[in-house]
């Protein structure tokens, strides 16, 4: 027996309402006035909430179309050109930041492409290199170097000028030095003019954990400097010879940059590092000055535009969130790259 079939009186609603002839169910009661508030106030809220929810969902997919929006646009955004927009004579500035390689910002096809803007340009007056670089690759280093070289002969009545600021070691100084002049702080980092190259050798804590190393070549120096290999005495030989050559062509480059200026000093190749003071005395550089002050005392346009090549807004995201840093330690670890410094 069920609670529809029972004879029990309702306890809600009024009066029950009689079955009708010929039809079988239950004894169902009316709504009150007060039940059918309720329900009416129920079906208000589940009507209230599904609009506040097509309204978040169409303002989630507005900001999802915005944000995809945003990242197309900063994909489209070059690397290079942040020249600002001048009018009449300037000084055109172009900026050599970090360590220089093929894959940095301060890569050699970013600081030509700047620099033959900047010399193309009628209106620049004159090119300052602003410096701030510990150095890197020689290859990249020489390639500037060479480009700096040729677009003064290419353009004779526009001047060079490499301002030092923090650091302008190694690379750095190979590059500065193909300048017409040469200008640091007092307290800059001069110099470094040597060549290195270093790794890791991991054969004893191979020993220590047990592991053998099974190296297959077909060339009898194929397997020239492995870490996990013990050292030969030949192969440092050889690899010394490469540096020494390389420091060589470092040197000679020095040198007919700067020419009667540097003073005989021995130490000056020896991969020391001097104070923008001491390197005036040893004619490293021309004098004491910032790149404003060049533009203003030396060029006479005081206005610097700068041509540099800058990261587009996505790599910059990019690489403050680390993303390159496990890939940058281990091939650190692993690799023996030869560098000025």
């Amino acid at each position: 027996m069920t609670d529809w079939d029972s004879d029990k009186t309702p306890e809600w609603g009024d009066e029950p309402v009689a079955p009708q002839a010929g039809r079988k169910g239950p004894n169902l009661p009316p709504e009150s006035g007060r039940d059918w508030k309720l329900i009416e106030k129920l079906v208000m809220s589940l009507q209230a909430e599904q609009r506040r929810s097509r309204r978040w969902g169409i303002f989630f997919k507005f900001l999802t179309f915005g944000y995809l929006i945003a990242l197309l646009v900063m994909f489209q955004l070059p690397l290079g050109d942040t020249i600002d927009a001048a009018t009449g004579k300037h000084t055109a500035l172009v900026e050599v930041n970090g360590p220089i390689a093929s894959d940095e910002l301060a890569s050699a096809d970013n600081i030509v492409g700047a620099l033959r803007a900047a010399f193309e340009e009628k209106n620049a007056a004159a090119v300052v290199l602003r410096i701030n670089s510990p150095g890197g690759s020689p290859v990249q280093s020489g390639y500037v170097y060479d480009e700096i070289k040729r677009l003064r002969e290419e353009y004779p009545d526009k001047k060079v000028y490499a301002v030092i600021s923090d650091i302008g070691a190694s690379g750095a100084y190979y590059i500065a030095s193909a300048a017409d002049e040469i200008y640091a702080n007092r307290a800059s980092l001069v110099g470094s003019i040597g060549v290195v190259a270093g790794g890791f050798g991991f054969t004893g804590v191979m020993e220590k954990v047990g592991v053998d190393r099974r190296l297959y070549t077909a060339g009898e120096n194929k397997a020239f400097l492995d870490p996990f290999s013990p050292e030969q005495d030949e192969e440092v030989a050889f690899w010394q010879g490469v540096l020494e050559n390389t420091h060589k062509q470092f040197i000679e480059a020095v040198k007919a940059g700067r020419g009667d200026r540097l003073a005989d000093d021995d130490r000056l190749f020896s991969g020391l590092v001097w104070s923008g003071e001491q390197a005036v005395e040893l004619g490293l550089v021309d004098g004491l000055g910032s790149a404003s002050w060049v533009a203003r005392q030396l060029v006479g346009h005081e206005d610097l535009v700068d041509y540099s090549r800058r990261k587009s807004p996505l790599q910059d995201l990019v690489d403050q969130l680390g993303v390159a840093f496990g890939e940058g330690f281990a091939g650190h670890l692993l690799e023996s790259r030869l560098e000025l410094r």
